[in-house]
């Protein structure tokens, strides 16, 4: 059973870090693009950042580019999106999904939520002070 399971979020202060992880089972993420996403109360859910399959090339909104980084590694079938300066507009519930790709490119629509197949559950993240 494919499954994807979100962890590291949590409450941190405005200007903080936290790394979330995105740990898959049942599937291997090598023919996998992985998107992350976020879904603040009474709004729509949000693309924030995606990698190619062998995390050679990414796209990240612009509301997190140069605060965000996404990276993965394969072997521990593993994504992580590093969060620093964070915002309290930040504050969301962030998921990872993933989407068939056979190259090391950003596939087409990279952040938009109907593009992904499988998707975990979320992990909180709360910016307060």
């Amino acid at each position: 059973q494919l499954q994807l399971v979100e962890s590291g979020g949590g409450l941190v202060q405005p200007g903080g870090s936290l790394r979330l992880s995105c740990v898959a089972s049942g599937f291997t993420l090598d023919y996998y693009a992985i998107g992350w996403f976020r879904q603040a109360p009474g709004k729509e859910r949000e693309g924030v950042s995606c990698i190619s399959t062998s995390g050679g090339n990414t796209a990240s909104a612009d509301s997190v580019k140069g605060r965000f980084t996404i990276s993965r590694d394969n072997v521990k079938n593993t994504v992580y999106l590093q969060m620093n300066s964070l915002k309290p507009e930040d504050t969301a519930v962030y998921y990872c999904a993933a989407r068939l790709s056979y190259s090391d490119y950003v596939p087409e629509n990279p952040l938009r939520v109907p593009a992904y197949n499988y998707w975990g559950q979320g992990t909180q993240v709360t910016v307060s002070s």
